[in-house]
């Protein structure tokens, strides 16, 4: 667990399963782009992996025989995929709005993402929009994605913040969060079980972004400093 009694003034919010309903997409597409060259992963092993970046993520469950030979080609063709479909994708209930409540309540609010740049940016757009987050992290920002901390670090940096309440659907992103000290907030929207996240560290685990927004007296959290500057995403 983290330590007692400190109350943090930062959330890091992760976006596929966490504020947006794409990890069952995620595994169909992450499918069909492996098989597109004759790989054939059994879905369960996708769905565990979910959370990952692309860049861990075809050696995880197809090897690195796999990542040699067709690694770029297998992600583009995730990508592009994914592309095609990310219309037809709806926010999880109470995600526009927890991110409009911990702002209300003067938290500095930041994404840190394993996808890409431009699908986060419109992704977010399902919850009020990029601009409701004080930075954000995607892929391109850092060489490790989860479960490394280094997207949650990038962004804790450029707002000068930390440790910070981390939130996420995946034992990644809880791995992630621990790994840099703060504070693991699990959610099951991923379709990971209570006991995972809780084994993998989390200090609370909700069942939704909903409870999670109706639950957040509970929570360590404290206004930011209103002398400290507030960055603008970057």
């Amino acid at each position: 667990m983290s330590g007692a009694g400190i109350r943090y003034d930062t959330v890091v919010l992760d976006v596929d399963g966490t504020l947006v309903d794409t990890v069952y997409q995620h595994v169909v597409i992450w499918a069909e782009a492996f098989a597109a060259y004759d790989v054939h992963v059994p879905l369960w092993r996708i769905h565990r992996a979910i959370g990952m970046g692309g860049d861990r993520l075809v050696t995880e469950v197809a090897g690195e025989d796999v990542e040699t030979k067709h690694g770029d080609e297998i992600r583009a063709r995730h990508d592009e995929q994914f592309d095609k479909t990310i219309d037809e994708i709806q926010a999880l209930p109470g995600a526009e709005s927890l991110v409009r409540d911990l702002r209300r309540r003067g938290m500095t609010v930041l994404v840190a993402s394993s996808g890409q740049t431009g699908q986060t940016e419109r992704l977010l757009d399902l919850v009020g929009g990029a601009q409701q987050a004080d930075a954000m992290t995607t892929s391109a920002d850092v060489e490790s994605s989860k479960p490394a901390p280094d997207l949650i670090e990038v962004a804790l940096a450029r707002v000068g913040k930390g440790p910070a309440v981390v939130v996420g659907d995946t034992v990644w992103d809880v791995h992630a969060a621990r790994e840099g000290g703060h504070y693991a907030v699990g959610l099951l929207s991923g379709g990971v079980s209570d006991a995972e996240l809780r084994e993998a560290g989390a200090d609370r685990v909700f069942a939704t972004t909903e409870e999670l927004r109706q639950a957040l007296d509970d929570l360590p959290l404290r206004a930011s400093d209103p002398g400290s500057t507030r960055s603008t995403r970057a």
